[in-house]
């Protein structure tokens, strides 16, 4: 039996300059030094060129309309909350550094419901 994959949700936010600094501070500390990225984020460049920060489920928190990655600050969202499906684990945050600018996405792994579980 097979079970859904990860889902992705990408959502809209407000980059302030404090943000963008931190993001830029970040992606040089990381070229010059890699050991320097705090534990819980990974970062990588995609084949484009685009810097990519992947940040962990133990590295970030998310209050209301705020998601606040260690080591980075706090990306305000611009409307949508994150939403989880109940009971959905391993949540990973991804910033993307594109042409258009930053994209942030979340990845989770929804609840995997077995026919054999719902008697």
């Amino acid at each position: 039996m097979s079970h859904a994959k990860s889902r992705e949700v990408v959502l809209p936010i407000k980059l302030t300059a404090e943000l963008g600094k931190a993001l830029d501070a970040r992606r040089d500390a990381w070229r010059q030094d890699p050991a320097t990225v705090p534990k819980g984020i990974a970062c990588s460049e995609s084949k484009e060129g685009q810097f990519v920060l992947i940040a962990a489920e133990s590295a970030f928190t998310t209050l209301p309309g705020v998601c606040v990655i260690k080591g980075i600050g706090a990306v305000e969202l611009a409307g949508a909350e994150i939403e989880f499906e109940a009971g959905a684990s391993s949540k990973t945050l991804v910033l993307r550094d594109t042409p258009e600018g930053w994209r942030f996405s979340v990845k989770y792994l929804p609840t995997i419901v077995r026919e054999r579980n719902l008697k």
